[in-house]
């Protein structure tokens, strides 16, 4: 390694915080003091990028909490590539074992969701396909007939209304006066079909028929899986919201329905 590929290295090293890194090249008090302007100034830097990517947490915690957070959170995840468009990935499970956000158990459900948004966001582009390419489907074929879906589609699943919570507070949302967690659970689809991310609430039975359509299950299958999570729920209406969204690109078959 040349003498200069070391000293990167370990400057790299010195702005994360490893205060030894830089011992054969920062003797000085004077030096010292620069690195840590530079360190700094990073770790800002790297704040600001996550208080973009994760503006609902942000709000729900305050500025002051939020860029203390994502300051510690900079100094032991640095960034992996040059680009910090895909920073911050690990930063929702990250909030799971950061002790000051033990009593806000609601905030990596929150943080994961809008990951999930830039995720969506950054993905890539496919054209929706319309209820025309459904029409032609007779009932034999749904079992071995797979929907894609696009490339951009997130889905999750609460145990409670964390994703009520999460829409509630996304800039450019007005954030209500009050909230109240329950244990409603809920499903959220997030997608950007065309231009603009989409959200979308989904109850157990659509929640359940999207899961399985992004498992490559046949319709068949999805719609089975959809009336065992909620037997009420009223299959032409899931197909409509999906088509809705723009949630499907594609039709393909599939060799079993097993």
């Amino acid at each position: 390694m040349s003498g200069l590929t070391a000293f990167q290295d370990a400057f790299t090293l010195a702005l994360a915080g490893d205060d030894d890194a830089l011992g054969p090249w920062v003797a000085t008090a004077g030096d010292q003091a620069g690195l840590r302007v530079y360190r700094n100034t990073v770790a800002a830097g790297l704040a600001e990028a996550l208080a973009a990517t994760f503006p609902t947490v942000q709000r729900l915690v305050g500025e002051a909490w939020f860029e203390a957070a994502a300051v510690a959170f900079a100094r032991e995840r640095p960034p992996a590539e040059p680009s910090l468009l895909a920073y911050g990935g690990d930063f929702p499970a990250w909030l799971a074992a950061f002790g000051p956000a033990r009593d806000l158990p609601y905030l990596p459900g929150v943080a994961r969701l809008d990951w999930m948004w830039l995720e969506a966001h950054l993905a890539a582009d496919a054209a929706p396909i319309g209820p025309e390419a459904f029409a032609g489907l007779a009932p034999g074929d749904l079992e071995h007939t797979a929907a894609v879906l696009h490339p951009s589609a997130r889905l999750a699943w609460f145990d409670d209304n964390t994703p009520s919570l999460w829409r509630a507070n996304r800039p450019p949302a007005e954030p209500p006066a009050s909230f109240a967690l329950d244990d409603r659970g809920e499903g959220l689809l997030i997608a950007r079909p065309s231009g603009e991310v989409v959200v979308q609430p989904l109850d157990a039975g659509a929640h359940a028929f999207i899961a399985a359509c992004a498992a490559g299950r046949p319709l068949a299958v999805a719609a089975v899986q959809a009336l065992a999570a909620e037997p009420s729920a009223e299959l032409s209406a899931i197909v409509q919201t999906c088509l809705d969204a723009g949630l499907f690109t594609a039709l393909h078959p599939t060799e079993t329905s097993s």
